[in-house]
């Protein structure tokens, strides 16, 4: 899966802050460009780890895959 990122340099420090525009409140920030990237795929995979759910009795959860491919225009 590929996601897009936005990466900006501190001009006073010279850090590196990337995050995913599409992923709200997905952030990092690292020393180098590479480190700032390394950084932000761990932060996405963390963000899109689905979180543990208590069910209702008769609630069923199920899990779905969904691409852009499946987009009627």
């Amino acid at each position: 899966m590929k996601w897009r990122v936005i990466l900006e340099s501190d001009l006073e420090t010279g850090d590196w802050a990337v995050w995913c525009p599409e992923l709200p409140g997905c952030t990092s920030a690292r020393e180098t460009e590479e480190e700032a990237l390394e950084n932000i795929k761990e932060a996405i995979q963390l963000y899109l780890q689905p979180e543990s759910i208590e069910l209702a009795p008769g609630m069923i959860a199920r899990e779905i895959i969904v691409s852009l491919s499946d987009r009627k225009i």
